[in-house]
């Protein structure tokens, strides 16, 4: 995480040399330190602290008067329930890493404001040289997925790891606000590499943050085998988005047989999936049903809300379509392993 401690001292300071009442957010305007209170409190200051983040319609509202480029600070004048302020982008070799904002009484003249310029500098450098770190995990992180041990002979990392894959969206995630000792990358899928005891937590964390799903791979001692956790973790990703009992994050230990679907390879699921081909969505899923309950006839009927004599009905029919007697153990195993094919696909 960012050095807290240091952004809360400088926020500090920089409240007291203007007597203004100063917030500090990153570029997802994620508070990150905020000072003492000078004057009235306005509700988005108060929402952003109490939230520890702007909600996204002030988010819109901020960033029409062009912060997101701009090279010094924005005055932003009084709306509805608003107060005027200043928005001071941190900004680090023409990229901005955050936003000082500052609740203006009129009293903040440009002068005046100049007086704060090395401290906004330092806290704009603190937050680049953050991500910085973050990218140069990123690299170690692809370094240590990957199954040459000749990339992976130089690298000080720690077990026992968890490989994390999460599906990526059009949200902008902040994943260099991950914990320390968290290696991130984003791509498709987005990886990350967490220390075990950590992995549940940053797996259910960053898949809410992306609303998608996640796998979590096996936990390994030797961070040298970080990259079969990997491979673990891709599959469980793809068992979490086509099985609903297992989303929205799926654990590789706790798949079962869906451990062996989840390698086999498309051709070999299309084999499988030819074995239900005949039948339609509603049969697929009226056999699958009575299949996943063990063929427990009343259970089968309650979960999909039909008579029993339906049901009867409609497994008879799938038996004729398929040529399968649902009562012997090979067919009934069959055409179990086709439906679940046919997710995968």
């Amino acid at each position: 995480m960012h050095n807290t401690a240091e952004l809360q001292e400088t926020v500090d300071e920089i409240a007291r040399v203007l007597g203004a009442s100063a917030t500090l957010e990153d570029r997802t305007f994620r508070l990150l330190a905020y000072g003492a209170q000078h004057g009235e409190l306005d509700a988005v200051r108060q929402e952003s602290i109490l939230r520890r983040a702007a909600s996204q319609q002030v988010r819109d509202y901020f960033e029409r008067f062009g912060i997101a480029h701009a090279d010094g600070p924005v005055r932003i004048p009084a709306g509805d329930g608003l107060k005027a302020r200043v928005c001071w982008p941190l900004r680090y070799r023409e990229v901005t890493y955050g936003y000082l904002w500052l609740l203006d009484s009129g009293a903040l003249s440009d002068d005046l404001l100049g007086r704060a310029a090395p401290l906004v500098a330092r806290a704009a450098a603190s937050l680049a040289q953050e991500a910085r770190s973050r990218q140069d995990l990123g690299r170690e992180l692809d370094l240590l997925l990957s199954p040459d041990p000749d990339d992976r002979s130089a690298l000080d990392v720690r077990g026992p790891v968890t490989a994390i894959a999460v599906r990526e969206s059009e949200r902008a995630v902040p994943l260099w606000t991950l914990p320390r000792g968290v290696l991130s990358r984003a791509g498709s899928p987005v990886a990350l590499l967490a220390p075990a005891h950590l992995a549940v937590e940053v797996a259910l964390t960053v898949r809410g943050l992306y609303g998608t799903a996640a796998g979590l791979g096996g936990t390994r001692q030797d961070p040298a085998e970080a990259w079969m956790s990997w491979r673990e973790a891709r599959h469980a990703l793809r068992v979490a988005e086509h099985f609903p009992r297992f989303a929205p994050v799926a654990r590789w230990e706790e798949l079962g047989v869906h451990r062996l679907l989840a390698r086999l390879s498309r051709a070999d699921l299309k084999d499988l999936h030819a074995e239900i081909a005949p039948l339609d969505p509603e049969l697929v899923l009226t056999v699958e049903t009575y299949l996943d309950l063990g063929g427990h006839v009343q259970k089968t009927a309650a979960e999909l809300g039909i008579h029993r004599q339906t049901l009867y009905y409609r497994l008879g029919k799938a038996e004729k379509q398929l040529g399968r007697d649902l009562a012997d153990g090979d067919d009934r195993l069959a055409v179990h392993l086709g439906v679940k094919a046919a997710r995968l696909l």
